[in-house]
Parts: C-alpha cells; sequence; structure tokens
C-alpha cells in the first residue's frame, strides 16, 4: 500500500495497493493437458501492469480510471519471483490532514494529510490490523476509509483471478509473449503516427492562475521536438522538455515526476486509433525531460494536492497547443481545463440518523470541452485528466445534509468560433448544516484556449451565496466556513472555440 507522492504515489488521496501475482503451475498445466473448458477473459481492463522478469511495464488499463487490480498470492518458495502484478488505485474521499477531504490549499505535504510509503496491508494472506488501525486513526470517515480499501482488496483478487483463468486457458508462457507483442504493437503504432508528423520543434506555454498562496501566474512550457529516425530504428521519435517552467512554488499545485509522465502518455494515446491498447509501449519512442525542482517536477516537501487534478490538466494543455503547430487538422480548442474540486467536511446535524458523526464529501464539477477542427464542443463533461462520473442529485441529498438548488448548463460560456467550445457548468448547493468547504480549481483568469481563430471559453466563477441572497464571490484555491443556510455556487468554465467564426 503507498499514497507518498515521492515513493510511488500521485497525491495523497490516492490510496494505491500492488501485489504480486504467482500463477498456479500445476494447476495451469493440468487445465491444457485435460483441455478443460475455456473462461472468456472478459475483465482484462481490471488489471493495468505486468511482470515481464524484472521490469514492470503496463500491459492494460482502463481509460475511465487509472486503475490496477492486485492478488491473493499462493505459497511458493521465496525465490520465485512474481509471474504478474496487479494493482488498484481509488481517490480516497478523506486521509486527514488540516482540511476536509484532504485537497485543502497547504505549503507543505505534511500538511495535507496522512502520508503512507510502501508498507504491507496484506501479508502472506493476513490482514496487518497496526497498519489498517494506524490508517483509520488519522482520517476523518474511517468506517468509509475502511470500506473502500476492502474494495480494493476484491478487486485485487478478482484480478488475480481473471489472470489465473487466462494462463489456464492459454498458457503462463504464451502469456508473457502476448503481453510483449501487446507492447510491441503499441510502440509500432505510436511510430507510425509520429512518421506522420512534419519533423521540427514545436512549442507553447500555458499558466495556472496562480497556485492560492500569491496571486503570480505560473507558467507551464514545452518544447516538442519530433525527428525523422529509420522505421526500424529503436531510438525514440519525440523528445518533450519541460525546461523552463516555473520552479517549485508554495501553494499546492505542484506535480511530481509520475503525473507528468501520465499526462504525456495521455496526450499520445489520445492521438492514436481508439483500439490501440493503452500501454507502456506508447512511450517507448518518447523521451520526457521534466527538470527537478519545478512545478512539472516538485521535490520534498512541495505541497501537491493540486498537482494531480490542476497541474495535471494544464500540462495536457500546453503539450495539445504545442502539437496544434505540427497537426493542426487533429488538435481541438482548450477544454475547461480545471478539476473543480469541491470538497466539504462537517457533522451531521441534530435529527438526521448519523448526527453527530463526521462527514468528508469530494466531488469534481464537469465543464466544457474544448471545440474540434469539425465539430463543436460537448457541453457539461469531464474532459483529459479528470475521469469521475456526475453526481446525481439525489444521491447526493439521500447521502449528505445537501440541497442541490441548481444544476444546470452555463449558456454562452464556451468560446464562439467556426466549431463553438462547449458550455461549462453550474452547481449549488445549499448547506443543511455548519461545515468546511474548500475549493482547488483553475482557469478563473484565462479562460481555455481557441484555436485556428476561435475564441477562448469564459473563464470560471465560484461564489458563496448567503441566506439572506447576498452573493460573495470567493477565490478558486481556499477553505471558507458556512452556515447552514448558505450556498456554494460553481460555474465552470466553456471550453475554447476552433476556427474563424
Amino acid at each position: 500500500m503507498v499514497n507518498d507522492p515521492f515513493a510511488g504515489g500521485t497525491h495523497l488521496p490516492d490510496i494505491t495497493l500492488v501485489a504480486p501475482v504467482y500463477v498456479d503451475r500445476d494447476r495451469t498445466e493440468n487445465s491444457q493437458r485435460l483441455n478443460l473448458r475455456e473462461k472468456s477473459f472478459k475483465e482484462g481492463h481490471d488489471f493495468s501492469r505486468a511482470v515481464q522478469e524484472k521490469k514492470i511495464k503496463l500491459m492494460s488499463k482502463s481509460l475511465l480510471v487509472p486503475q490496477v487490480d492486485t492478488a491473493k498470492a499462493v505459497l511458493l518458495p521465496k525465490s520465485r519471483k512474481p509471474d504478474f502484478y496487479v494493482a488498484s488505485r481509488a481517490h480516497h474521499a478523506d486521509v486527514g490532514g488540516a482540511a476536509a477531504g484532504s485537497m485543502g490549499l497547504s505549503r507543505e505535504i505534511y500538511q495535507e494529510g496522512l502520508r503512507i510509503p510502501p508498507v504491507f496491508l496484506v501479508r502472506s494472506g493476513t490482514m496487518q490490523r497496526d497498519v489498517l488501525q494506524m490508517v483509520l486513526a488519522n482520517v476523518r470517515t474511517p468506517e468509509e476509509r475502511e470500506g473502500d480499501l476492502g474494495a480494493q482488496i476484491a478487486a485485487c483478487n478478482t484480478g488475480a483471478r481473471r489472470l489465473q483463468e487466462v494462463c489456464d486457458r492459454y498458457g503462463l508462457s504464451r502469456m508473457h509473449r502476448a503481453s510483449e507483442e501487446l507492447q510491441d504493437y503499441a510502440e509500432q503504432m505510436t511510430r507510425s503516427l509520429l512518421e506522420g508528423v512534419p519533423p521540427g520543434t514545436y512549442s507553447a506555454e500555458d499558466f495556472l492562475d496562480n497556485d492560492g498562496i500569491s496571486d503570480r501566474p505560473v507558467r507551464v512550457i514545452v518544447k516538442i521536438r519530433i525527428e525523422k529516425r529509420n522505421r526500424r530504428s529503436s531510438q525514440p521519435l519525440v523528445t518533450i522538455d519541460f525546461s523552463g517552467s516555473d520552479p517549485q512554488v508554495e501553494g499546492s499545485i505542484n506535480a511530481v515526476e509520475a503525473i507528468t509522465y501520465s499526462a504525456c502518455f495521455y496526450v499520445f494515446r489520445c492521438l492514436l486509433a481508439e483500439d490501440v491498447p493503452a500501454a507502456a509501449g506508447i512511450m517507448r519512442p518518447i523521451r520526457v525531460i521534466a527538470p527537478e525542482g519545478t512545478v512539472i517536477n516538485a521535490r520534498p516537501p512541495a505541497a501537491v494536492a493540486g498537482g494531480n487534478v490542476e497541474m495535471s490538466q494544464r500540462i495536457v494543455d500546453t503539450l495539445f497547443r504545442a502539437l496544434a503547430r505540427a497537426m493542426p487538422e487533429r488538435i481541438p480548442a482548450a477544454s475547461s481545463g480545471t478539476m473543480n474540486n469541491l470538497t466539504i467536511g462537517g457533522l451531521f446535524p441534530p435529527g438526521h440518523a448519523r448526527a453527530g458523526e463526521p462527514f468528508a464529501y469530494y466531488e469534481t464539477i464537469a465543464g466544457g470541452m474544448g471545440a474540434r477542427p469539425t465539430q463543436d464542443g460537448i457541453s457539461g463533461v469531464h474532459t483529459h485528466m479528470t475521469n469521475s462520473l456526475n453526481t446525481p442529485a439525489e444521491a447526493l441529498e439521500y447521502a449528505y445534509p445537501f440541497r442541490v438548488t441548481r444544476y444546470s448548463l452555463r449558456p454562452n460560456s464556451g468560446g464562439i468560433g467556426k466549431q463553438r467550445g462547449g458550455d461549462g457548468i453550474v452547481r449549488e448547493l445549499e448547506l443543511l448544516c455548519d461545515a468546511d468547504v474548500t475549493l482547488l480549481a483553475d482557469r478563473r483568469v484565462r479562460g481555455p484556449y481557441g484555436l485556428g481563430g476561435g475564441k477562448d471559453g469564459m473563464p470560471g466563477r465560484n461564489a458563496v451565496v448567503k441566506s439572506d441572497g447576498t452573493e460573495i464571490p470567493i477565490p478558486p484555491k481556499g477553505s471558507v466556513r458556512l452556515r447552514r443556510g448558505d450556498k456554494i455556487r460553481i460555474e465552470s468554465p466553456g471550453g475554447g472555440g476552433w476556427g474563424e467564426s
């Protein structure tokens, strides 16, 4: 188990379980020898990492949630190396720290929540209760966390069973060969794509509005160098260089290197055909330069909660902006460029079935998709590095002391162009008890950029509406204490337009 961003994690709310898988080789051999009935591999997307000898490679992953499943180990000699690894990563609504939801404005990672280095949660099939209790003692909603960790373990076991079934059907050696072929195929598809891009160096920059501590914009700059090489060459065809990006900042919008690498992976995966596997082979022709001590490769003790959810979005925007100079007919205008992270924490009010118990609610709010070269952007959708679904008003009101008073599109917030950007969202919640509200968002100063002569999308807005109707603008990064009857309103950005209208 790990969530430490400087030891394999992304930000503290994302807890990852990783485990080795030892295939039962006797069972596999017997299954093949007796030609037992085959079982289909319907849930292959449930696991996403495989091990070949000493190298861990991304073999397959879900495109909705970056999740990998883990396994229940077979008792084997300690000298035997695992046949695979599987893992499960989940965002937990609270992992402690100064602010409910663990996404507050911080200056150091120590303020952001419980930091878990790689430790055993389950060892030799036995739950390590001391480790579990240490985690639960440091969070606001321990029952939820215990349930979520249990669900992750169950997902891991499912992944292990599926791997065993596939090995029963095809054999372990064939599985290993197939995983290598999967990597090779993903690499070949990426090289084929890159061969069609004119060689050259393509540069771009973009900004986060600020880090929440100061008002200074935070710059991300990238140079993408595309080279021509022999088709059979194993050398990188693309170098992505973030040199010149701002030094790491005091606020919690710094990204660790894994986030930057993942954003690069995502962008180039988007350019490939839909059926190309999201495998590590995609990155074989691509080299990433992310200088240490910058906002795209921060070092301890930097605060990084927003790196995973906000800086990641800006990295994607900057990469697409640079690629638009190389392949303008393929690249859309900027989408909303923020996850609009909203967390609310407090105690259930008197009269509620759970009166006096703490709650921690977290959601991301969709925005407008950037217009595409041949189509308008879609309104009210999550794009790029955000992957959560809409939270239905009925489910929200049932589970928490809130009332949804408005949930609608934000008319005309998309950028004008030959193709219009998608509209953002207006989401307004009324609190039925006193609570602390934390917002971590961006694109409130600079709207999402348009391309090809299209106009920028409208920046977002945030406000508290007091019980007497007074509307008070609030900053997009920070916390505020609200009283019963107050409302929090989020107006998310619209997408940029594409082409002159």
